[in-house]
């Protein structure tokens, strides 16, 4: 009879407070194991590359040693299976016992002595999606182990969950989490399934309760997977830059420079877009065996300052023909008559041909400071030009490739 009572509760619709952990000020930055590691449990063939205590601590040490830390890359995040396939006699979960053979807690004070933040896997429903122990029923012992863990961030999947009980059963892990006392990062995959299910996700309840939510199909290392989630977002478009913001961030899924499915322009175009979008930049590859250029690209400050940038507003495409499109970002500074900067990013989605040359107005694309602004690309700080509103702004863009100029705005 208690545990109907409890289900029951579960369901009933939630009249309190939202999130209240104050993270994710600016979109989380780091490196995730999914997209390249996947659910790679086989140690004894395969030692360097599966699911275990050792692939996350070699992450770390990378992130450090190579430079991502100091700008800003500090979450480590493990994914999906990651424990026993059985809870413990109190009902709590266990680390696979051969793979985590130290523990989570272990493996936390590891990446803390680094610097960095750890973030873990659950979900929503009453298995994983590769149907380890899910959280359904369990949302404040799972929360209270992950804060007796030292966990710093906590993505929630929804396998083996009815999307329609979403708009309570998330509601209530966050405010879970909250309980701990601990500031846990609340990603949700809730939007994801709702509108899968042909839901309209209220993403108005949804920033309530979580930092950052995914919204589409999970990305794949292929450049049709990348365009996929692009032409989502700019359907969206109005709907996701009224909900983003500090605090609380769109996901499109992980950043794939370094793998083998995208060209270094699709990486770098990939990049630049999830800046652009203000989106989580979390790196799914091996950091132990990724060449110079991706490298390279990943820590682009320019690139990193505008995902980072502190005025919080997501950027949208606002110009879109022969398959020539045109995204901007409001960033800072904004000068002393009210005048945004802009990061403005030329897209070229052509696959036929060479660099193509693209010229704009400012003023026809809303750059009217009369006092002017300073240009340059990401890739070529030193070469500073000035451009007011009725110059014409000219870029080259390579084919299944993206150029981005800032432009920022000028005083008196």
């Amino acid at each position: 009879m208690a545990s109907t009572v409890f289900f029951l509760a579960l369901l009933l619709p939630l009249v309190v407070d939202g999130l209240d952990n104050g993270l994710a000020m600016t979109p989380p930055m780091g490196w995730l194991s999914w997209e390249r590691f996947t659910c790679n449990t086989d140690c004894k063939n395969d030692p360097a590359n599966c699911i275990s205590e050792r692939l996350y601590m070699d992450m770390a040490d990378r992130l450090v040693a190579d430079g991502y830390k100091e700008l800003g890359y500090e979450f480590v995040n493990i994914d999906d299976c990651w424990m026993e396939h059985e809870r413990d006699t109190d009902g709590k979960l266990v680390p696979d016992r051969s793979r985590f053979p130290n523990g989570i807690k272990s493996l936390a004070d590891y990446i803390h002595s680094k610097g960095l933040k750890l973030g873990i896997y659950q979900d929503i429903g009453s298995k994983t999606c590769a149907q380890y122990p899910g959280s359904y029923g369990y949302y404040e012992i799972d929360a209270a182990t992950f804060a007796e863990w030292e966990v710093d961030m906590l993505k929630v999947d929804g396998c083996f969950a009815d999307p329609k009980e979403m708009d309570d059963l998330y509601p209530i892990y966050s405010l879970a989490i909250n309980k701990t006392g601990r500031s846990i990062l609340f990603s949700c995959e809730w939007p994801f399934y709702q509108q899968a299910a042909g839901i309209t996700p209220n993403y108005t309840q949804i920033a309530t309760f979580c930092n950052t939510w995914r919204n589409f199909n999970d990305v794949d290392d292929s450049w049709q997977s990348i365009l996929s989630i692009v032409d989502y977002y700019s359907k969206n478009q109005d709907t996701f830059v009224d909900v983003a913001g500090p605090g609380h961030w769109n996901d499109p899924d992980m950043i794939l420079a370094g793998n083998s499915g995208l060209s270094y322009n699709e990486a770098k175009a990939q990049f630049m877009l999830w800046s652009v979008m203000a989106s989580p930049l979390l790196m799914s590859n091996d950091l132990r065996h990724i060449r110079k250029e991706f490298s390279d690209l990943l820590k682009n400050i320019e690139i990193i300052s505008v995902n980072q940038d502190s005025l919080g507003k997501m950027g949208k495409q606002i110009y879109s023909k022969s398959n020539i499109e045109i995204w901007m970002r409001p960033i800072s500074p904004v000068s002393d008559n009210y005048k945004y900067s802009y990061a403005i990013l030329f897209f070229n989605r052509n696959t036929l041909g060479g660099p193509q040359k693209v010229s704009v107005i400012l003023s026809s694309i809303g750059l009217d400071n009369p006092h002017c602004y300073i240009t340059y690309d990401v890739f070529n700080v030193k070469d500073k030009t000035v451009h007011c509103p009725k110059d014409t702004l000219t870029v080259s863009v390579n084919p299944s490739g993206a150029t981005m100029i800032i432009a920022k705005s000028k005083n008196m």
